[in-house]
């Protein structure tokens, strides 16, 4: 990577030496920038589906565009009541609430648009700066460090008009801000669609694993054994020597619950050492380790939850997260949104059971009910089919299923690191450039 000839301290401390002919100036000496005024803020009936002009929030961010078609509109009185405010093409837009230094750049712009609260509009005042110069010190360690640094012993996530104006930036010339936008553009799309194939190379491991899984816990794990039909129609053929069974007779299922508080004069979570499970609690399908609160042994005396065997599997049954599948290597407790299934361990592997609903997760999609929220209760959960291979041979394919996924998981974590070893080069990138520790123009 070049460099330049001759390098300065900049005076601030979070940018250090910027090339000698670089000056440093502040967002006040050369942009203009506006929000919407507290008082004009708009109430819920003023969103509206269509109208005169389009409203533009932080949600309507995507890929550093405004996504124009999923934007709220206003009407015209509305829209005519504040022009500061009022957008144009190549206008930056800075989120200053909740997530800090959301950006996107005013592009595509076919009718009025103006700001909800909680952006800034930037707009650059001078000839000799450009905001898709800015967009990238935006993006940069520049920017973070110095929010940070101003924010310091802050609880409350907010960028202030009077802060964010004298945030200190390097500048260089037209012609270089106009390289660099250039080059980092370029560059970080390079770097963007290998993230993208990386991340797609992600799912695809993981659709092997659940194929590995499905494959083994319902078809086994010998290509040459005789099979039959097993008389359910997703399920199709099976080993011929396998039982089709439904899940109430081989595991004891029970639904987990929440300890009365209300009229209670006992905190069943305070100081409590029982590992009390909610769906908050699993990590995809991984095995559960811990619980984020815990209930006491007193709940347990008191019958306020259940306790349930070591090697238990946890079903959540309801909401978005339906069919998530963990198990628990301890005796546990959960609330009453997890289904738990114990196996009857002299015959079924509980590990075997964990695979076979992981395996099977569209039989848990295809038995729940649908009303306001996905729901699988107790009784849906105890008439799901199981497939039953001998105990012996369900501990193979438990082992096989290990191997296999172990494999996987191998190639999935290489593949994450090289995601975040991109990820950290691409930030590294546009630091090193907009401070001009690289030079990017001849």
């Amino acid at each position: 990577m070049k460099q330049y000839d001759s390098y300065k301290d900049s005076g601030i401390e979070w940018i250090g030496e910027i090339p000698d002919h670089w000056d440093v100036k502040k967002i006040k000496h050369r942009c203009y920038v506006k929000a919407r005024v507290g008082w004009k803020g708009l109430k819920s009936d003023e969103f509206l589906q269509e109208g005169y002009a389009y409203l533009v929030t932080g949600s309507d961010f995507k890929n550093d565009n405004v996504n124009w078609k999923e934007c709220y509109h206003i009407d015209k009185e509305r829209y005519d009541e504040d022009p500061y405010i009022q957008l144009k093409d190549k206008d930056l837009l800075v989120t200053k609430d909740g997530t800090i230094g959301k950006l996107a750049i005013v592009n595509n712009l076919d009718k009025p648009a103006c700001l909800n609260s909680g952006i800034f509009v930037v707009r650059s005042t001078k000839d000799d700066f450009s905001t898709e110069f800015l967009f990238w010190i935006l993006k940069s360690k520049m920017f973070t460090q110095f929010n940070e640094y101003t924010s310091y012993g802050s609880t409350i996530q907010h960028l202030y008009q009077n802060v964010f104006v004298e945030f200190g930036f390097t500048f260089p010339t037209i012609e270089e801000q106009t390289s660099i936008a250039s080059y980092l553009d370029r560059k970080t799309a390079e770097i963007d669609a290998l993230i993208a194939d990386k991340k797609r190379l992600l799912e695809l491991y993981e659709e092997e694993k659940t194929a590995v899984i499905n494959q083994a816990v319902t078809k086994g794990i010998d290509p040459k054994v005789k099979m039959k039909d097993s008389g359910i129609e997703w399920l199709g053929e099976i080993p011929e020597h396998w039982e089709v069974k439904r899940l109430k007779y081989v595991a004891k299922v029970q639904t987990g619950r929440t300890p009365r508080i209300q009229y209670s004069q006992i905190d069943f979570f305070e100081n409590g050492n029982i590992n009390w499970f909610t769906p908050a609690d699993f990590d995809g399908n991984n095995e559960l380790l811990t619980s984020k609160r815990l209930v006491t042994s007193e709940a347990i005396e008191k019958n306020e939850v259940e306790l349930f065997p070591e090697f238990s599997i946890y079903l959540v049954s309801i909401g978005a997260t339906l069919g998530k599948v963990s198990y628990f290597k301890k005796e546990g407790s959960a609330n009453q949104q997890i289904n738990i299934i114990s196996f009857c361990k002299d015959k079924y592997h509980p590990i075997f059971g964990y695979y076979y609903l992981i395996g099977n997760k569209e039989m848990i999609s295809l038995e729940a009910d649908y009303t306001t929220l996905p729901i699988l209760n107790q009784s849906k959960t105890k008439n799901l089919i199981f497939v039953a291979p001998p105990i012996k041979e369900q501990q193979f394919i438990v082992r096989h299923i290990e191997t296999e996924c172990t494999r996987i998981d191998a190639k999935i974590a290489k593949t994450k690191k090289l995601i975040e070893l991109l990820t950290e080069y691409r930030t590294a990138l546009i630091s090193e450039v907009v401070t001009g520790r690289i030079k990017v123009i001849d």
